[in-house]
């Protein structure tokens, strides 16, 4: 039979481990809990962030892990472009929380087919992936 000091002991760590897992500075019992519940609630909010944008077409990537300094992130895009046969005619880039490209393209008489969505998506990752590992050498 486990004591109550045991018990109570036992208690008190695993408060001050979730105390400390969410940054809580609170000190007493009910203050922990009530931040931890904060704490749970920020991080369902943000799957929530996540999902819309992956469902709205868009990676979790390109809200976090692309700096918003991002020099030659455009041109690696848009010669992405390029190598895949898609002329631009107009793009529209931001870069002051996340990179955000808007593209609007023109018809190439070259090609004959129509060129598939996921395609254009998969070269425009590559870029991207491809761009961040240069950034992160240098």
């Amino acid at each position: 039979m486990v004591s109550r000091e045991h018990k109570r002991a036992a208690l008190h760590e695993k408060l001050h481990l979730l105390r400390s897992i969410t940054n809580s500075h609170a000190l007493n019992e009910t203050s922990i809990i009530v931040d931890a519940s904060k704490y749970i609630e920020d991080l369902k909010q943000k799957v929530e962030r996540l999902n819309r944008g992956i469902t709205s077409g868009r990676t979790s990537s390109d809200e976090n892990a692309i700096p918003a300094s991002c020099q030659g992130l455009l041109v690696s895009v848009l010669e992405a472009f390029e190598e895949l046969g898609l002329s631009v005619l107009e793009a529209r880039v931001s870069c002051s929380d996340s990179f955000q490209l808007q593209a609007i393209g023109g018809e190439n008489e070259e090609q004959g087919e129509s060129m598939d969505a996921q395609a254009v998506k998969q070269a425009v990752e590559m870029s991207i992936k491809s761009w961040s590992e240069t950034t992160d050498q240098a």
